[in-house]
């Protein structure tokens, strides 16, 4: 049977916190690179993902799973036992679930003007600009949430990492993009964004985007290409 595949995009997608994911979840997995924006809009990768988005999850039997929490979650109930994620129906489920939401919706889209201002050349200035202060309004009130819902503990959630902690670092890391705060004024965030940095899957997930071939936890089982992975959909 085929191994589950992450279609990631690169540069800097938000398919980073699913990279780290499956090397901390230690289950064999496989890669497939997608080059953003001219490889993700193709026609070919329109077949793994009609919406032409990263990340896409293809499981054992080539069904796809798109968008970060859902593919998380996903993850996450086969890394139950692991810690990094909790039986549904628990309390600590919910909370798990509550804080992704957050990162998904509010911590994501926080950055979203400021990406269109960089990617859209074309636009006159006063618009960019005005792009730009929205934007930055947006991340500095979602970090300022986030520090109040940590509350006093190393990691999102509590005392170990979760799954929250992989999606969260993945998009925290495009400050260096968006010089719109400095995290140093969100010590807890600062913390966490330290510790993380630290980690050997998030620094095997850098090693991927960069194009190196980074040893990992071993469950890494090397790239794909799109074409091989498509030949993997069901007839």
């Amino acid at each position: 049977m085929a191994l589950p595949t992450l279609f990631y995009g690169v540069p800097s997608g938000c398919s980073f916190g699913s990279i780290v994911a499956l090397e901390w979840l230690g289950r064999p997995y496989q890669l497939c690179r997608i080059a953003m924006p001219e490889e993700v809009t193709s026609a070919d990768y329109r077949r793994i993902n009609p919406i032409a988005e990263t990340p896409t999850l293809m499981t054992e039997t080539g069904a796809r799973i798109s968008e970060s929490m859902a593919i998380l979650n996903h993850l996450g109930a086969r890394g139950v036992g692991t810690g990094l994620s909790f039986a549904q129906g628990t309390e600590d489920f919910d909370r798990l679930n509550q804080l992704l939401a957050y990162l998904n919706t509010t911590f994501f889209s926080a950055f979203s003007p400021l990406w269109y201002s960089l990617e859209h050349a074309e636009l006159p200035e006063s618009e960019k600009q005005a792009l730009r202060n929205h934007g930055a309004r947006k991340v500095v009130s979602a970090h300022g949430k986030l520090e109040a819902l940590m509350g006093d503990t190393p990691w999102l959630l509590g005392g170990h990492r979760t799954l929250a902690d992989a999606y969260f670092i993945g998009i925290a890391r495009w400050t260096r993009y968006h010089e719109v705060l400095d995290r140093r004024d969100y010590p807890k965030l600062q913390g966490l964004f330290e510790r993380l940095e630290a980690d050997a899957g998030v620094r095997f997930a850098h090693a991927i985007e960069k194009g190196e071939t980074p040893q990992g936890s071993g469950a890494f089982q090397g790239h794909i290409r799109l074409a091989e992975a498509l030949r993997r959909l069901p007839a």
